[in-house]
């Protein structure tokens, strides 16, 4: 699959931050599912590293998803994807780790297998020379403690963009997704209604605390 391009803009930006000379910048891409945060994340990861080889990595929040039997204990199976089906503490205190991580140390993250539909536990390893972290998830800029420990994101974030996207080809996206995935397009339609959907509009409700919009 060819990777998109990254508005130059973008990239300026990030080395701007990097100006008052700060060691790591971690920055969070958000959207509701279907938008291309992870599509967006592999670009500006392709184009940032054709300016600075070597010093970026992608540490999704979707490693912080909950196994499916605690999900199951829980009974949250059928809202998987819901605020309060992932371990957000734990997310959080991944990013902690990642805003003070000492030199020579490797600090490992989960990562979501779509394959299994199950998180795998230390699966990125992230190295103390990588100077952008770019996570990307649903609920980066979440602040209700009902919710979970969302809250505590965005402060140790130097930047959080929210990506845009036509509602009707996200829609197809997501729905395209969860077929590929093993569901029957029905299914996926159904999915998709009762449980992307209402995670999306609380998404949305977050939008107006990103520092930027890219439309994607």
């Amino acid at each position: 699959m060819q990777i998109p391009t990254v508005p130059v803009a973008c990239l300026d930006h990030l080395d701007a931050l990097f100006a008052d000379g700060r060691r790591r910048v971690l920055i969070g891409l958000i959207g509701p599912p279907g938008a291309g945060k992870s599509t967006f994340a592999a670009a500006l990861l392709a184009a940032w590293e054709a300016r600075h080889p070597g010093t970026a990595q992608v540490v999704p929040m979707d490693g912080y998803h909950l196994a499916n039997v605690e999900l199951a204990r829980l009974g949250r199976a059928a809202r998987k994807g819901a605020p309060d089906t992932f371990d957000s503490a734990g997310f959080v205190a991944l990013l902690r780790r990642l805003r003070d991580q000492p030199a020579g140390e490797t600090v490992l993250a989960p990562e979501f297998r779509r394959e299994i539909e199950e998180p795998v536990a230390g699966a990125i390893p992230v190295f103390a020379e990588t100077r952008l972290v770019i996570t990307e998830g649903n609920y980066l800029l979440l602040d209700d403690p009902r919710l979970g420990a969302w809250g505590g994101v965005r402060a140790l974030l130097d930047a959080a963009w929210y990506v845009d996207v036509d509602p009707a080809l996200r829609l197809e996206r997501l729905i395209a997704r969860h077929v590929q995935f093993g569901r029957s397009a029905e299914a996926a339609r159904a999915w998709v209604a009762s449980t992307d959907e209402p995670n999306a509009r609380l998404i949305e409700s977050t939008r107006a605390r990103a520092d930027r919009v890219i439309a994607w």
